[in-house]
């Protein structure tokens, strides 16, 4: 109860409201305002707990200090530096480094090999402090990056052209039911997609950075611990309110975070709704250590309320015979289940059968034998696992068969015995459902995954992505055809790919600029019916769409207007304005550049195509977009058609 409380949850809140003494009791008006009062109410769980019982210990399983829960003080539940602010920053390799240019006269061979070149501007990147905005003392600046952002570069990509889109598709709710692949800072991405999308998407799968300190996944995967849980929270927050009721989100990481964020996942979703958390294979053999081997990952998932997984069909392989029920029955296996393994021994089923002129007994045993055994152990236990009647349907129906002085039953794919009397031929399709080792095995590992990408782009392309049958699996037991899938962590658009060919509806954000070289490239070629990963599993032909947007950056007019400039003196002059006017006003080694190095000599004699190329790359760091409301001002010179797609996103016109 507490914890729906400290939520504000808007049921336990609309009971208290309802009840005219708890509401006189728990609330307060302020200027026709009702605030509730939360300590009150703590205070009232935690001394009404135990009626007419006393014990010193608190009626609540939990950390304690001193008299208090660890929750309750608020400094608990999972406590980092900077848990109360935002990260802004996409943890990109760009936006984890400053770029700055040193004139270098001379340069070290180690140089050389590097690209720098004597007597020249060399570009050089130092890592950057990564930028947080507090809750309470920078509201102004979080409220404005969760304003929806303007969305630009419209394309539409379908089996064969690629243009402009003119509308966008809706259900009979008014939502779109577009693909949508969108490039840009994916908190910034996730809030504008509320607007639009918020209790709509059934499932969400990230593969985030892991926090390593190595660059595997293409992004500034260096973070600190604290800044990474708080990039996580920020982004678990609000893509909560993108899933429906029965939604569910599966999060991928490895034992670097994974009990962290795990933690973190239990104050998000809430504790009673987590899942599982399931071991994947990562590889056959792990590198050589002189601990232990890790060869594993882990997928965490949690649902939003109330979710039920689908059964998964059997897999077949097993069911290698066949007979002249093919078409009803489907193909079937052999077992020994007559009287394979230990059952208690009862007398009804210690019997004879007798097939075919030839007799059978329990543990294929004569029945001189069957006795002696109960002579020298009278707790002997062969017999039948079927009733003789039973057996007599079996037989009759031909769900029992003679192999050499072996009984065997048919297992069929869809069909089999009914359970009770009067017994009868039952038509099904087996399932199964998913277990906790499901994803240990190896069609799920790397390995898979570095053949799916080769296969679409025949050369590495990306490292550690994701195999197409791990979210084939994933899709399967968690959605339905036409569903909402989003993955905020695009990557290669592993998500997107499998998605598509299960005809389900997907959304992909992803900033970096590898978006169009990789994810797009990739949906094309599934579009256009390619056969790698997942997709003879699926009879997968080809077809579709998908439409392909960014986020509006706040600079682009800026880097026109460099591009634009005539002279060193237009440029500096211009540069001077825009570092003055908020655009660049956090990054250090832009200051030293203002400030030192475009005054320099070496700089004025450089020529204005590299001097503007110099100014642009200053620029690319810098993450901030463009909100919807300011989509018609002049200075970030939108073009026309994105600022009609752009509103009709967000139905802010016909």
């Amino acid at each position: 109860m507490i914890d729906y409380a400290e939520k504000y949850d808007q049921k336990l809140l609309s009971s208290l409201l309802n009840n005219p003494k708890l509401k006189q009791q728990f609330f307060i008006n302020v200027d026709e305002t009702l605030v509730f009062k939360l300590n009150n109410f703590r205070f009232f769980l935690e001394e009404n707990k135990i009626n007419n019982s006393y014990t010193q210990f608190k009626n609540r399983i939990g950390l304690t200090s001193g008299q208090k829960f660890f929750k309750n003080c608020n400094d608990v539940v999972l406590d980092f530096p900077y848990k109360d602010c935002v990260l802004a920053g996409g943890q990109s390799s760009e936006e984890g480094t400053d770029v700055i240019f040193e004139y270098d006269e001379k340069v070290t061979k180690t140089d050389e090999k590097k690209g720098y070149k004597a007597n020249s501007f060399n570009q050089k990147s130092q890592k950057r402090q990564e930028i947080f905005f507090n809750n309470v003392l920078a509201a102004d600046e979080i409220d404005r990056l969760f304003d929806n952002n303007a969305l630009i570069n419209w394309k539409k990509f379908s089996a064969d052209k690629v243009e402009k889109p003119t509308t966008f598709h809706r259900n009979e709710q008014g939502i779109i039911t577009d693909n949508l692949i969108i490039k840009g800072n994916n908190l910034l991405a996730l809030h504008s997609l509320k607007s639009e999308f918020a209790g709509q998407v059934k499932l969400i799968y990230i593969d985030p950075p892991y926090n390593t300190g190595g660059d595997s996944f293409k992004y500034n995967d260096n973070f600190n611990h604290s800044t990474w849980l708080t990039f996580m929270k920020n982004r678990l927050e609000v893509a909560r309110e993108l899933l429906r009721e029965d939604g569910v989100i599966f999060v991928q990481c490895d034992d670097n975070e994974q009990a962290y964020l795990k933690v973190l996942m239990d104050e998000i979703f809430g504790r009673d709704n987590f899942i599982s958390c399931l071991p994947r294979i990562t590889k056959k053999a792990g590198k050589s250590t002189d601990t232990i081997s890790k060869n594993h990952d882990y997928i965490i998932i949690y649902q939003k309320e109330n979710t039920k997984f689908n059964q998964l069909g059997i897999d077949t392989s097993d069911y290698k015979f066949v007979d002249e029920y093919i078409e009803k029955r489907g193909s079937f296996k052999l077992n020994q289940t007559l009287d394979y393994g230990s059952i208690q021994y009862s007398s009804s089923l210690d019997y004879e059968i007798e097939i075919d002129n030839k007799i059978f007994r329990a543990g294929n045993v004569s029945k001189e034998e069957m006795n002696a055994r109960k002579e020298r152990n009278p707790k002997s236990d062969f017999c039948w696992r079927w009733s003789a009647e039973l057996v007599e349907f079996g037989l009759k129906n031909d769900f029992i068969v003679v192999k050499g002085n072996r009984i065997y039953t048919k297992t069929y794919t869809n069909a089999k015995i009914s359970t009770t009397k009067p017994y009868k031929i039952e038509y099904i399709e087996r399932t199964k459902n998913i277990t906790s080792l499901d994803f240990v095995e190896n069609k799920y590992s790397n390995d898979i995954a570095r053949k799916n990408i080769q296969s679409v782009f025949n050369e590495k392309a990306f490292d550690y992505s994701k195999p197409e049958t791990l979210l084939q699996r994933i899709i399967q037991i968690s959605t339905q055809e036409n569903d909402i899938v989003l993955d905020f962590h695009l990557g290669s658009g592993t998500t997107a790919a499998v998605a598509h060919k299960m005809k389900r509806q997907y959304i992909g954000v992803e900033q970096m600029d590898y978006i169009e070289d990789i994810a797009v490239e990739r949906l094309k070629k599934v579009i256009a019916g390619e056969q790698g990963g997942m997709s003879k599993a699926v009879n997968w032909q080809g077809g579709g769409e998908f439409i392909y947007c960014e986020l509006a950056e706040f600079n682009q007019a800026v880097k026109n207007q460099i591009k634009n400039a005539n002279s060193y003196e237009e440029l500096t002059a211009y540069f001077d304005e825009i570092y003055n006017n908020y655009f660049l006003h956090y990054n250090i080694a832009t200051k030293q550049f203002v400030e030192q190095q475009i005054q320099s000599e070496q700089f004025k004699v450089l020529g204005l195509d590299e001097q503007k190329a110099i100014f642009c790359a200053m620029l690319d760091n810098n993450q901030l977009y463009v909100n919807q409301s300011e989509i018609d001002d002049e200075q970030f010179a939108i073009d026309e058609q994105d600022k009609v797609l752009s509103k009709a996103f967000y139905g802010e016109c016909e």
